[in-house]
């Protein structure tokens, strides 16, 4: 009997579950939407519910007893207050949740490191330092850390890429000493471990409600953008992976940390190496803003990759930039337009495979290593005009993309904690 594992990515739209095998081969896989239980995002109860409809729907078409480990991602900077028993004490605030207390964001301003994650009013420590007061409180928890939590029992333990933004030093790991001093109760933090580290048991409760073994292993997961990385199939130094979403975000693995918070750039730590990257204003929302989607499908169509239109493009929607060029005010560039609606599409796609080209170079100028591959996903990996474009502005490997689900790469983070418990 093959041993299974199983990823669970829980994000602001449903939950999604993958089983995989020690082949890094996928066994199943399952969706659930969160308005199905919910249309508020913010109810930890819809959070579970859709996890639990996730897990019971793939478990449908599996051999439950083959499973071992189970790891979570969820929403990087996702908060949520709890008691001692779990219980969630208050509405959780989000990712993109800003804290609005000025006092708060004044004293991380003042305390936390210029390169510190935990800058800005949508940081974890901002909503972790709101939270503190209220009455029972016994732990601040990320999005991940509860979900897992349900599942083994444990609410004081989190991994090194949720507790990133909430102000954990991932260089000495351990949380820095000027958390204390920004005023944060430090009994209220987690645990932090390694993701992959196994953390408990599922509870007997939860083995029996979906029919496993009692000894599976629940490991520590990461956050939705690190799952997507490791899904990819990208673990070797020097390999990017580009999502060509609404927005054009890049990341590459590193032998070293990356700091530039000029650009937004911090570093995740996986095991012993490092994901940096950067996000550009750029991207798939600034060619909507132009063409509906199926214009978009039909005029790529008629581009020729191989030739180019000589025109020196930033796309933006708007101005303002913020990585590869930190500048609050740069203005799109976008003219002059051709008369050829698909030539002017291909300006735009040229000045974003520019924007990627130099952000990977951007990169390599901080310390990171020089780009050697890059896999692709998003919407805009689908377009064969736009990815010829971009293989000739960057000129390395274009390499398959295993999966494209979270999940996916959380899975392969219970892979590698089960095998560290001797499971698989």
């Amino acid at each position: 009997m093959m041993p299974l594992v199983i990823g669970i990515d829980i994000g602001t739209s449903g939950a999604r579950a993958v089983a995989m095998r020690p082949d890094f081969s996928i066994a199943g896989q399952s969706a659930v939407r969160l308005d199905t239980f919910s249309q508020d995002p913010r109810a930890p109860s819809a959070w579970w519910q859709a996890v639990q409809a996730a897990l019971t729907e793939l478990l449908s078409g599996i051999d439950g007893a083959s499973v071992r480990a189970i790891a979570v991602d969820g929403t990087s900077g996702t908060l949520l207050p709890v008691d001692a028993a779990g219980r969630p004490l208050a509405e959780p605030l989000m990712y993109n949740d800003k804290v609005a207390d000025d006092g708060i964001l004044a004293v991380i301003a003042r305390e936390a490191p210029e390169a510190s994650a935990a800058h800005g009013a949508t940081s974890g420590l901002a909503k972790a330092l709101l939270f503190q007061h209220l009455p029972g409180i016994a732990a601040v928890l990320h999005q991940a850390d509860w979900t897992a939590g349900n599942l083994s029992g444990r609410f004081d333990v989190s991994d090194e890429n949720n507790a990133l933004k909430s102000g954990y030093d991932v260089e000495a790991r351990r949380w820095p000493d000027w958390i204390a001093a920004a005023g944060m109760r430090m009994d209220l933090l987690p645990r932090v471990v390694e993701p992959g580290d196994v953390t408990g048991t599922l509870t007997p409760a939860m083995a029996d409600l979906f029919g496993l073994p009692r000894d599976v292993a629940v490991v520590a997961g990461t956050t939705d953008g690190c799952a997507s990385f490791l899904a990819t199939g990208a673990t070797a130094i020097g390999d990017g992976v580009t999502a060509l979403g609404s927005s054009l975000t890049i990341k590459i693995l590193s032998d070293r940390p990356i700091s530039a918070p000029r650009f937004g750039i911090y570093s995740h730590r996986l095991g012993d190496t490092w994901l940096a990257g950067g996000a550009s204003n750029s991207g798939g929302k600034v060619l909507t803003q132009h063409f509906p989607l199926a214009r978009i499908i039909e005029l790529s169509a008629a581009i020729d990759p191989t030739t180019e239109t000589g025109l020196d493009y930033y796309p933006l929607g708007t101005a303002g930039e913020r990585f590869p060029i930190a500048d609050p005010a740069l203005p799109p560039r976008l003219t002059p337009r051709p008369a050829d609606d698909a030539d002017y599409l291909k300006a735009m796609l040229e000045g974003m495979a520019a924007i990627e080209a130099l952000g990977y170079g951007r990169l390599a100028e901080l310390g990171a290593p020089a780009l050697t591959s890059v896999r692709s996903v998003g919407g805009g990996a689908a377009n064969p005009a736009w990815t010829a474009i971009r293989q000739r502005k960057l000129g390395v490997d274009f390499l398959p993309t295993l999966s494209d689900e979270a999940a996916a790469g959380t899975a392969r983070l219970a892979l590698k904690g089960a095998a560290k418990a001797g499971l698989a």
